[in-house]
């Protein structure tokens, strides 16, 4: 695999990685819902998928929410999305989100909100690791004001992309060789590290770290994290944690302690 490098443009300047990191799945654990339907609606728009594949995209992202992910369905949004690019420049992709980035600050769940905040006292780099596209992830990483957003990045050629990846892809597996490799390069212990996910399919990601969190699991997330002790977020529509800006310390109060 090649190296993982640091994105120039998530990485404010005023601030440097530091000694542990906290990773952070996007669908379901950082904010509610996919960030892939904002995105197919966007790619229909400018012109990159008919409306027969936008219908087929949505479908899935309406999946995603009642059943969370799955690897065929997850090898097959990638796939949809490398061809959808194969030929265009990259500028493009880079520009779409401009029209829905605003949604997916918005969508930012209230206790991933609070834990963001506690990484960032404590001095850590805080990490959006996503299968979604790098060019989205890193832009919501910059909106955030976080150091790094890593996603599945397409290979390019002269600013176009050609259709094949760059590098793993960012999902199951992927996100634990992305994570050791960023671990290597920063210098950070992975004993230190945290990692949260609302799915089964980032067991990888969350064994590979020292610190694992789930928020909204999936059943067979919620029944391991039970097993192995880890602590469990649950957030729904109709719990009192919904301020942005409510303290760490008062959700670790309803929620029970986190080990961070």
């Amino acid at each position: 695999m090649s190296t993982v490098t640091a994105l120039p443009e998530t990485m404010p300047t005023t601030q440097t990685p530091g000694h542990a990191a906290a990773f952070f799945d996007l669908d379901g654990t950082l904010i509610k819902g996919s960030a892939n339907i904002p995105l197919a609606k966007a790619a229909f728009r400018a012109g990159f998928v008919s409306k027969t594949e936008l219908l087929h995209d949505l479908k899935n992202g309406v999946s995603f929410l009642l059943k969370g992910a799955t690897d065929e369905r997850s090898v097959e949004v990638r796939d949809r999305i490398l061809q959808a690019v194969k030929g265009r420049k990259a500028t493009e992709l880079e520009a779409m989100g401009e029209g829905f980035i605003d949604q997916l600050v918005d969508a930012v769940q209230p206790a991933s909100a609070a834990l963001l905040a506690e990484h960032k006292a404590q001095g850590d780099a805080r990490v959006i690791i996503s299968a979604s596209p790098t060019e989205i992830v890193s832009r919501l990483a910059r909106e955030l004001d976080l150091e790094f957003g890593i996603g599945t990045t397409a290979a390019r050629q002269d600013g176009v992309y050609t259709g094949k990846l760059d590098g793993p892809f960012c999902y199951e597996q992927g996100k634990a060789v992305i994570i050791a490799a960023m671990a290597q390069e920063n210098g950070w212990d992975l004993r230190d590290c945290s990692a949260y996910s609302d799915s089964i399919s980032d067991l990888p990601m969350l064994e590979i770290v020292g610190h694992p969190g789930v928020i909204n699991p999936d059943r067979e997330l919620k029944m391991l994290a039970a097993q192995r002790g880890w602590p469990i977020v649950e957030i729904s529509e109709w719990r009192a944690i919904r301020r942005r800006d409510m303290p760490l310390q008062a959700v670790r109060t309803v929620l029970g302690k986190l080990p961070l």
